[in-house]
């Protein structure tokens, strides 16, 4: 819970733990213009023992919600609001709420078509800094860390180590991204995971909200305007290293990597072995949702929103340079079916390669781009979703054909595991890997677009 000098004297409601969050409660407290946020089943209250949850949430229309996961058993439960996963603009929404002590009001949801019930409540205790409700954390690892300097960090290599991370973590100039990205048939809620467990201080980066607003395509590359406000909101400089992660290891992190260098900022870099490696080391992670972070969550929301709709933002920090040759459209792939000037690897699984099994999207051929090649994004990467060193990256190329002194296109399904080939290709020394954008989900739609399958 944060210790905002502001909030050491509100009242909080010692809320017992619910099992399954059900509905929400704003509830409006008997101290003055004090709200707090509590959960509750549809019949009856889960206490877990001696463990209770107390979340503040700040007056004067600014709200910091602290959700806590308490364990019960060899079990984990936690309290993780929907204020990030659907409710981007709850500030907004909570502050123009206004109630008359002791009425109840149920709103529908402006985000899920659920229903808000917001009631007044006489039961509470002054809030004591001293004794804080814990949230669920890792024991950090024993023994002396190497210290280093996000400023001196090589761009060469594009992946830094949880060690490296753990020991550069509270440097001003750094700043730290949760990208996780999950298949829809995986059915992972990368915002709920986000707030049950993230790495201390990581902002969220929504890849389905940072996207072409424009194009049917999923998660498409954002205009230039579009990524500058939504990373300017989020309290990103261009003079800050940027380090991103996700929940698969490294997956959908590469493609954030990949974002932020097509926008021209080099300091990036992925998170080797992503939050699961991080949790194995015994790292901390916090399973809490700051103020500070949905206040950048609604803002960048509102951001990209304002610039596809024609309205001004600001005020903007961060500066793209569009790296034009790092991203291809269609008609360039089209254009190398023809000269094949680059060698195009394809990331995705061999059986959809070969056309061997149907696509996951519905309306998509099965096949592959003529002239292109198979390297499942799965073979940059060892037994711990980490990246493999440059001696066996190497060797995965090679056994497939591809020279590293020709030029080298990727593509996927969408555009994302086409990033872990290029994040490979660029620890061996390649740095101008396009990837196409639009990847298979584009090619494969088009019913003038050639496909190959497997004779």
């Amino acid at each position: 819970m944060d210790s905002d000098s502001n909030v050491k004297n509100e009242k909080f409601l010692l809320a017992p733990l619910s099992i399954s969050l059900s509905s929400l409660f704003f509830v409006k407290n008997v101290s003055a213009q004090s709200q707090i946020l509590k959960s509750r089943r549809e019949d009856h209250w889960h206490q877990c023992g001696e463990r209770f949850l107390a979340i503040p949430i700040k007056k004067r229309g600014k709200i910091l919600v602290s959700s806590h996961t308490l364990t019960r058993g060899d079990r984990t439960t936690t309290m993780a609001s929907t204020l990030l996963s659907k409710t981007f603009l709850v500030n907004r929404f909570a502050h123009s709420l206004s109630f008359p002590s002791g009425n109840t009001q149920i709103l529908t949801s402006i985000f899920s078509k659920k229903f808000f019930h917001f009631q007044a409540n006489s039961a509470s205790v002054a809030y004591n800094p001293t004794r804080r409700v814990s949230s669920f954390m890792a024991s950090s690892v024993a023994g002396a860390r190497a210290q280093f300097s996000s400023k001196s960090l090589s761009t060469d290599d594009p992946v830094v180590s949880p060690d490296w991370l753990h020991s550069n973590l509270k440097e001003p100039n750094l700043k730290v991204l949760d990208a996780s990205w999950y298949m829809p048939d995986e059915q992972r809620n990368p915002i709920q995971e986000y707030q049950v467990a993230h790495i201390p201080g990581a902002l969220f980066f929504d890849i389905d909200g940072v996207s072409d607003r424009t194009s049917k395509l999923p998660h498409m590359l954002p205009s230039e305007e579009a990524f500058a406000a939504v990373v300017s909101a989020l309290g990103i400089h261009n003079e800050d290293g940027v380090v991103v992660y996700d929940g698969k290891g490294l997956f959908s992190a590469a493609r954030v990597w990949w974002m932020f260098r097509v926008f021209g900022h080099d300091r990036i870099w992925v998170l080797d072995g992503g939050l699961p490696k991080w949790r194995t080391l015994g790292y901390d992670v916090e399973s809490s949702a700051s103020g500070d972070a949905i206040l950048k969550a609604t803002a960048a929301s509102e951001a990209i929103e304002k610039i596809y709709q024609g309205q001004a933002v600001g005020p903007i920090t961060f500066q793209t340079k569009f790296q034009p040759q790092l991203v291809w459209d269609l008609e360039k792939v089209q254009e190398n079916v023809k000269g094949r000037t680059h060698q195009h690897i394809d990331a995705r699984s061999k059986a959809r390669f070969d056309g061997a099994v149907p696509e996951p999207r519905k309306g998509i051929r099965s096949g592959h781009v003529p002239g292109s090649k198979c390297i499942p994004f799965a073979q940059m990467l060892d037994s711990s979703q980490s990246l493999l060193p440059a001696d066996q990256l190497k060797k995965r190329f090679e056994q497939e054909g591809i020279s590293l002194e020709r030029p080298i296109v990727t593509s996927c399904g969408t555009g994302v595991t086409a990033c872990i080939l290029a994040l490979g290709l660029h620890r061996l020394g390649k740095h101008d890997v396009p990837v196409y954008d639009g990847s298979w989900t584009e090619w494969g739609a088009h019913s003038d677009t050639p496909v190959d399958i497997a004779s």
